[in-house]
């Protein structure tokens, strides 16, 4: 029997390209997306993909898809929580109700999507879930408070699951870490910020040039999607799976100072195994 995966987030960026990626490996592809009819017409050739409507902020739409993944196929060998969008707005500007749709998204998207599939893993009998965090998830940024915020949330989650669904369910757990992505920055964020109101001319313009100015300057040549999908394809193979895994030597730079010690994060786990659950 192939392998199947559940992508979500799956209609542009990385989501789309890990699922034309594993697609094209041969994998069963259950690709999530918002614009159903679009994405079954413009992929229509590509075979073993399947898009599906999920929404992640709806609990009843990813159980409907895991649903399906079990009807057909009654197993589910990866579960890649990606869906997610940036942010940029200081907390002193931002609505709540953008706070809480970023939240919505990032951070309890990925609780209802882990929520729901999680039977279908334990019933596989192993598996391996991962989730799109960012190098924000591990270091603080300018402007960028909310996002590493929800970023932070999710590293926190994965990392206390990843404390025993290894040793209990048989179920990997990686942190997928990228840092800038190729047209995502300038298409996505700064896009939100143009049509929330632009730059708004307050005391938190300068920090706003300052970070924008920079970001580009360090961010000439991002990295592209597709590249995240190869290291994604990349991380399934593996033997022992990392709990983090930064996507470029950028992150990795990027992220030096803070991982040190433990860079793939597995040490921490399995020291905070022994000492509370000896295992």
């Amino acid at each position: 029997m192939g392998k199947i995966i559940c992508i979500t987030g799956a209609s542009s960026g990385i989501g789309l390209a890990s699922a034309l990626k594993f697609a094209n490996e041969g994998w069963t592809v259950y690709a999530g997306t918002r614009h159903l009819e679009r994405d079954q017409e413009l992929y229509r050739n590509v075979d073993n993909l399947h898009f599906v409507e999920l929404e992640v902020t709806q609990p009843d739409s990813i159980q409907r898809v895991i649903d399906q993944i079990d009807q057909e196929h009654g197993t589910l060998d990866v579960l890649f929580c990606n869906a997610g969008f940036g942010y940029l707005r200081a907390l002193g500007q931002a609505p709540f109700t953008d706070i809480e749709r970023i939240f919505d998204t990032n951070v309890y998207g990925v609780m209802h999507t882990i929520r729901a599939a999680l039977p279908l893993l334990r019933k596989t009998g192993y598996g391996h879930i991962v989730a799109t965090s960012s190098v924000g998830g591990l270091i603080g940024q300018p402007m960028n408070e909310i996002y590493c915020a929800s970023k932070f949330a999710v590293e926190g989650l994965l990392e206390s699951l990843a404390t025993y669904y290894k040793p209990q369910f048989n179920i990997d757990i990686t942190l997928l870490e990228p840092g800038a992505i190729a047209t995502e920055f300038n298409k996505t964020v700064l896009g939100h910020v143009a049509d929330t109101g632009g730059i708004l001319e307050d005391e938190y313009k300068p920090i706003l040039d300052a970070y924008t100015g920079t970001f580009l300057k360090r961010n000439v040549e991002p990295q592209t999607a597709e590249s995240v999908a190869d290291v994604m394809w990349d991380l399934v193979q593996l033997e022992t799976k990392p709990l983090r895994l930064r996507t470029s030597e950028r992150a990795e730079e990027f992220v030096s100072r803070k991982v040190s010690t433990d860079p793939t994060g597995l040490d921490g786990v399995l020291h905070i195994r022994k000492i509370q659950l000896d295992m």
